[in-house]
């Protein structure tokens, strides 16, 4: 199954659902993200559709894309989300979002983000190390708090380095050698309530095999956990579904979902996606500045850099270069931004039309992991951000302008 993408040629134009690219970078400028609502809204009911026999509570990762926006669609659409800060906390309370609805995860949260959880009752708090859960305890101080166990596995989830996070020695997750002083401090403390196993092995993961081992580890440990008296009610498998960027086999979540409803028993499944829900309804629009020779080497240089998309720089991500005015390749180039790190870089070695100063391309499927890692290194001001909506389209986070980089600095 394949996410939808909503970018199409029309008579030789890129178009977003009904609107017509080169006239959103008209009006918002460049570089800027451009998000289509009606893919987002339709990669959720993919999954809700292909999970059905599961019933899962579907927790949107807000990492993945936290634009208020975006967060509203999917609020909208009965969506649950799964937090790993304060801040995305806070943007979930602005927006209204019922606290049955948010999982809180992450391996470093601090006492201020603790007592928020907490003090908003929260559907459950990841627990991710002893230290954790009994600076929970304290901050609790007998108030019912629900906890979900995030289990280390120790499997192999075929992914880049980077984003794999489920194997021994990495620093997410519980030993499962801690489970005997975890449960004990779950019994001495009055309010914390045990109610989920979970994992979470990893991100761009397209091989169904890594979450079914995943998935049969936390289910055996649940079982082990309810002979021992704690009425364990959920299995979170987390996320980590992986989209297709290039010319890789989709995930088969039809497989995928046989696989974990043959060992959900009477447990409700959490799932925690984010890539899939939004990578492929966004790309990032870029106007190129020059062509440039440089020892036989062709390189076209544009506005958009490696502080606007970190992924190719940071562990060689792949995102197709698509020209907004259709035209077919002619050279091979590297597409560089104008950041002064030789890893600036947004596709290497790519076939690309001859493309003159002013013409616009769009990377695609940036809709996660782009914006929301943006910085302003080299002082550059992030790129705006707009939704499209049918044949309409709106900024929906304006470009930064230089007063704002300086605003909180005391010079």
């Amino acid at each position: 199954m394949r996410p939808l993408k909503p970018f199409r040629y029309r008579r030789g134009r890129l178009y977003c659902e009904d609107v017509d690219l080169e006239e959103v970078a008209q009006t918002a400028g460049t570089p800027c993200y451009v998000y289509s609502a009606t893919a987002v809204g339709g990669n959720l009911d993919l999954l809700r559709s292909v999970f059905a026999r599961l019933d899962p509570k579907i927790c949107y990762a807000v990492k993945a894309n936290s634009n208020q926006s975006v967060l509203r669609l999917l609020r909208d659409a009965g969506s649950s989300f799964d937090v790993v800060s304060g801040g995305e906390l806070y943007r979930l309370e602005r927006l209204g979002v019922e606290p049955h609805r948010i999982i809180f995860s992450g391996v470093g949260k601090t006492n201020s983000e603790l007592e928020t959880a907490i003090d908003r009752g929260i559907f459950a708090l990841v627990v991710e190390s002893p230290a954790e859960l009994e600076r929970i305890a304290v901050l609790g101080r007998g108030r019912p708090v629900r906890l979900s166990l995030r289990i280390n596995p120790d499997i192999d989830a075929g992914t880049h380095p980077y984003i794999s996070t489920g194997l021994r020695g990495h620093k997410f997750g519980l030993d499962p050698e801690d489970l005997p002083l975890i449960l004990d401090i779950v019994r001495r403390h009055k309010g914390l309530e045990l109610a989920g196993i979970g994992s979470h092995i990893g991100s761009q993961i397209l091989d169904t095999d890594p979450f079914g081992q995943a998935f049969a580890r936390i289910r055996e440990v649940a079982d082990e956990l309810r002979r021992q008296g704690f009425p364990l009610v959920f299995l979170d498998m987390g996320g980590g579904f992986g989209i297709p960027y290039a010319d890789e086999e989709p995930l088969d979540f039809e497989s995928l979902s046989r696989r974990l409803a043959s060992l959900q028993g009477d447990y409700r499944v959490v799932m925690e996606p984010g890539r899939f829900i939004v990578g492929s309804a966004g790309v990032l629009l870029t106007r190129v500045l020059y062509g440039k020779r440089n020892h036989g080497r062709e390189f076209v240089i544009v506005d958009a850099g490696m502080n606007d998309l970190l992924r190719p720089a940071l562990y060689g991500a792949h995102h197709e270069v698509v020209p907004l005015r259709e035209s077919p390749a002619a050279i091979t180039a590297d597409l560089v931004g104008p950041v002064c790190e030789t890893a600036d870089f947004l596709a290497r070695d790519r076939r690309l039309p001859r493309l003159a100063p002013d013409d616009l391309v769009a990377l695609m499927d940036t809709g996660a992991y782009g914006f929301v890692a943006a910085s302003n290194y080299n002082s550059r001001p992030r790129p705006a951000e707009v939704l499209v909506e049918g044949d309409r389209f709106g900024i929906v986070r304006r470009r930064e302008e230089l007063r704002d980089m300086v605003a909180s600095e005391c010079p």
